[in-house]
């Protein structure tokens, strides 16, 4: 099997677990959002699913105290 039908077939793979999100974000803030994610040594997409999940928690946590 060619080098590249293999890497289809394992990118293929991986990406059947995920489900894609498309966001919109005001001019400049895509810029903002890349340096701040590369500062703090993540990807965007993974600056993104941490700030979600962040914010989820601290969701919950303000919900089950009031």
């Amino acid at each position: 099997m060619p080098t590249y039908e293999y890497n289809k077939k394992y990118v293929d793979k991986y990406l059947e677990k995920l489900e894609e999100i498309k966001i919109r974000v005001p001019k400049g803030d895509k810029d903002k959002i890349k340096a701040h994610a590369e500062r703090m040594g993540e990807s965007v997409n993974g600056f993104i699913n941490r700030a979600i999940e962040e914010a989820m928690i601290r969701d919950n946590e303000k919900k089950t105290e009031g």
